[in-house]
């Protein structure tokens, strides 16, 4: 097997709360972005955008989740306010945006498509940088608040958050499926 499948054949999330120090510098992080926006984009309309959470945005953003999940259910629990506190703890966490806006010509799915595409695309360029990284949305990414926060227009959505860092412990794997299992071949009536 060459190098290609054997790189895409050991591909697999590392969870965000094993991702730590030191992150990508920022040559690094141009070449991850560069190689994640080479996804198809159906008519070129590139829809999608980067928002880098890095720093103390990561803390400041993790306060305000806090803030914003109190008002969401005064009743929250302390455990599920300290996970939102450490929600954006990776040393950095690339938002992709989809941009979503009218088009005569290329439906909104196929648009969206794209910018999941250019998800997974951040996470193969992290690890083949070196780096560990895992893609999230959870309720921040459909929050109007928090995209609001963000500086998402109404016609854009979060595709995903991809957390990058450096491992520090052995990923869990999990089973596969078996592509044959999925695989039927059609065939006119």
């Amino acid at each position: 097997m060459n190098a290609f499948f054997t790189s895409l054949n050991s591909r697999s999330s590392i969870p965000a709360r094993l991702l730590g120090e030191p992150g990508p510098d920022e040559a690094t992080l141009q070449r991850m972005l560069e190689a994640a926006v080479r996804v198809p984009d159906h008519g070129r309309r590139v829809p999608w955008r980067f928002i880098r959470i890095a720093g103390d945005a990561r803390d400041a953003l993790g306060e305000t989740l806090v803030r914003r999940a109190l008002e969401r259910d005064p009743q929250a629990s302390q455990a599920t306010l300290d996970k939102d506190r450490g929600r954006f703890g990776s040393p950095l966490v690339i938002a992709v945006v989809a941009r979503l806006g009218e088009d005569p010509k290329i439906p909104e799915a196929e648009r969206f498509a794209s910018a999941a595409c250019v998800c997974f695309a951040l996470l193969q360029a992290a690890q083949g940088s070196g780096f560990g990284a895992q893609w999230l949305t959870g309720w921040p990414a459909y929050d109007e608040h928090v995209l609001r926060l963000l500086g998402l227009g109404a016609d854009e959505r979060i595709a995903g958050f991809i957390h990058v860092g450096t491992p520090q412990a052995e990923a869990p794997q999990r089973e596969r499926p078996d592509p044959r299992q999925l695989l039927t071949d059609w065939r006119p009536a």
